[in-house]
């Protein structure tokens, strides 16, 4: 088996298992039980925070765990509304984002506040200028992605938290879960920045586990009601084994972070120039410092993107069309609809995602099986 739809979910490291296993039967009662099993928990729990903060450059409270990305980002973008909206109800995001973003704008718009979707480059990037325009008196929030989960352009943190200095009243967050293990921090962490978002089944950790940076004296309103654990925060009894999972998961996740990026970026390279050799092939995701180094977009055009998934799945290789929260409703590309690629080449794209335990040898079968597709799809067409 070939597994490249990395950016979909990872397998569980071994190592990450055996901690959420020892944890479940070692650590198994309650963090807010006042007895010593709930201590020893609570103990664990603490520490686990203050590991991923220190591995991430956070202060310990500025961790706040959730269940994922979806999550996060549903309750850093509804709970910065709600929690501003006395002054203002406009919020600024992309035309590119997750679902998980979109939708959210969307019930907020169901709601009366308005929102302004920034268009992209023919590269999947936002303008800072366009960014600066857009604000208005009454902005609040400013939300972009740090890398964009179908093609791998990675947006312009920098640029826009510049923009964003002269506008300290306005909240800018980022959906940083493509962003984390590929030794980018130095494009997407900026301390402007006030919410990231990150889940834990992107870097080998379970699911349903996941957590926010939220910059120290920064407020979101709750969306979780109930025993006021995370400081009152979010609700909901901790689910302390997968929260040790994840901590365990990102200590190795920053082992050798340049190295596994650069075997990353190489596979990668590899792909995208053979890919450049093949006729009726459209590549969306560059080589270059703009672009994540495990994200490869292309399409077999005249071919559907969900019939060459399954044409690869037929030998055993995993891929996915452009995002594995829309693929099974057979939609294009939200990120190439956006960039003006014509629909029927749209409908075509597939994605490679790689992490780190992806080799070249996986490669080399990859293109092997990629060739004689190719050329049967060729044939028909």
């Amino acid at each position: 088996m070939i597994y490249f739809d990395n950016s979909a979910t990872t397998k569980v490291n071994d190592s990450v298992l055996k901690t959420y296993n020892a944890a479940s039967q070692d650590y198994f009662g309650n963090p807010s039980s006042l007895h010593k099993l709930g201590l020893k928990a609570y103990e664990l729990l603490e520490t686990s925070r203050k590991q991923i903060a220190n591995l991430m450059g956070f202060k310990q409270d500025e961790v706040v765990f959730t269940s994922g990305g979806t999550e996060g980002n549903n309750w850093i973008i509804k709970g910065t509304a709600f929690k501003k909206r006395e002054f203002g109800k406009h919020i600024i995001t992309t035309s590119i984002e997750h679902p998980s973003i979109m939708n959210t704008m969307h019930q907020l718009e169901e709601l009366g506040f308005e929102v302004t979707y920034l268009p992209v480059d023919k590269t999947g990037h936002i303008s800072a200028e366009d960014l600066k325009n857009a604000i208005r008196d009454d902005t609040i929030l400013v939300s972009t992605m740090a890398v964009n989960n179908e093609i791998g352009a990675i947006q312009p943190i920098h640029e826009i938290a510049k923009v964003l200095k002269d506008y300290p009243n306005i909240s800018y967050h980022v959906d940083a879960v493509q962003a984390i293990g590929k030794n980018l921090q130095s494009k997407f962490i900026d301390p402007r920045v006030d919410f990231y978002t990150f889940s834990g089944h992107k870097f080998h950790a379970p699911r349903g586990i996941g957590f926010i940076y939220m910059k120290e004296g920064k407020q979101l309103e709750p969306l979780m009601a109930g025993g006021g654990q995370e400081s009152g925060l979010r609700s909901g009894t901790e689910n302390t084994p997968a929260i040790a999972g994840m901590a365990k998961a990102i200590r190795l996740l920053k082992e050798n972070e340049a190295d596994k990026a650069d075997k990353m970026e190489q596979l990668k390279e590899k792909l995208v120039r053979h890919l450049e050799t093949l006729d009726n092939v459209h590549i969306f995701s560059k080589i270059g410092d703009d672009f994540a180094p495990h994200i490869i977009c292309f399409t077999i055009d005249g071919v559907r993107g969900e019939t060459v998934v399954h044409t690869f799945e037929e030998r055993d290789i995993y891929i996915s069309t452009t995002s594995a929260c829309s693929s099974k409703k057979g939609l294009e590309s939200g990120t190439l609809k956006a960039m003006n690629i014509q629909e029927k080449v749209a409908t075509s794209a597939v994605r490679v995602s790689l992490d780190e335990s992806n080799t070249e040898k996986e490669m080399d079968e990859f293109i092997k099986n990629l060739d004689e597709i190719h050329d049967h799809f060729q044939i028909l067409n």
